[in-house]
């Protein structure tokens, strides 16, 4: 690897004790069980709601071989960043942040520059969208229970932005283990309560013809299977390995192998019943949210209204928890 200057790669000790990041994450004590937490918590959330429309684009064959292949690759590809961490450290150049492996692997100074920006950017992303996200399900419970209440959107925006303001003093990253094994639980939950709403739906007199057939034009199947590969892509995501790897107890490379082994389980039993049960039942009439093809604006909902409510409300919790570990780093 490339010589790269020791202000670059941030690893004077001096500095990362004046390093707030760095104090938030360097606190060593982690099992390969919490690693399997943070990554679930990182890579598993509410955006597989959106796999039944995905699989829209794609039909059942070409569905089933994307999602199997890009599990595939993104596990190959964190365990390959892994042991490079694990070289690295070896090696005397410990990093826990992709900025900084970035400038050391690939041996350019303004590597550090280009990757902050991205990374910078997907977290702020992820972070703003969980707070939307969680003040629109604050929403759509308020309208169920007072359906001419006065509070709007930005009321409920306001509401968990303070929560997580309050959350956020954590004083590790390691202190979030216990919240992170809440939201894989969470996703559990709500995936399972999904599926059996799913079933109910497509079981029940009022489910909805089925149709897999694809767009009619080639260019719209072309476009329409573009979008569905680039969801699939977006969804297997994770921008703070580095910083999970850091929060193990030295030798961290095995266990970050366990932890992706319990995580990728987690992706296994969440994604496909989750794909398989919505576009079962509503084909290529998903809707990019499931929850909007389960409760359409006209007619009664497909499922029991406590089953969505209470999937609604574990989507919320969970919101919560990845807001929390995106706006932390």
């Amino acid at each position: 690897m490339a010589e790269t200057s020791p202000s670059l790669l941030q690893t004077d000790e001096t500095f990362r004790q004046n390093d707030a990041g760095a104090a938030f994450v360097l606190q060593s004590k982690g099992e390969w069980w919490h690693a399997g937490f943070h990554l679930t918590t990182a890579i598993v959330g509410p955006t597989i709601l959106t796999l039944p429309y995905a699989f829209r684009g794609l039909g059942w064959g070409l569905g089933f071989l994307c999602l199997t292949v890009m599990g595939m690759v993104t596990f190959y590809a964190y365990y390959l960043m892994s042991k490079v961490l694990d070289h690295c450290e070896k090696a005397g150049r410990r990093h826990i942040r992709f900025r900084e492996l970035a400038a050391d692997v690939l041996g350019s100074g303004w590597m550090f520059y280009f990757v902050i920006f991205i990374q910078t950017a997907i977290n702020t992303g992820v972070g703003i969208g969980a707070i939307l996200l969680a003040g629109q399900c604050i929403q759509i419970m308020y309208d169920e229970l007072s359906p001419n209440g006065s509070l709007k959107l930005y009321h409920f925006i306001a509401m968990v932005t303070v929560v997580m303001i309050f959350l956020s003093q954590l004083p590790t990253f390691h202190s979030l283990r216990h919240i992170n094994l809440g939201s894989l639980l969470l996703s559990l939950g709500y995936s399972f309560l999904v599926v059996g709403a799913c079933v109910n739906a497509g079981t029940s007199g009022t489910a909805p013809p089925k149709d897999y057939s694809l767009e009619s034009s080639k260019s719209a199947r072309v476009f329409s299977a573009f979008s569905s590969i680039s969801i699939l892509a977006a969804i297997f995501g994770n921008g703070i390995l580095p910083e999970i790897q850091a929060t193990l107890a030295p030798p961290a490379t095995g266990k970050m192998v366990k932890g992706l082994v319990m995580c990728y389980t987690v992706i296994f039993i969440t994604f496909y019943s989750v794909a398989v049960s919505g576009y079962w039942v509503f084909g290529n009439k998903s809707n990019s949210n499931i929850f909007e093809s389960l409760m359409p604006d006209e007619g009664p909902a497909l499922a029991p209204t406590w089953v969505l409510g209470l999937s609604v409300v574990f989507v919320l919790l969970q919101l919560l928890a990845i807001g929390l570990l995106t706006s932390c780093l």
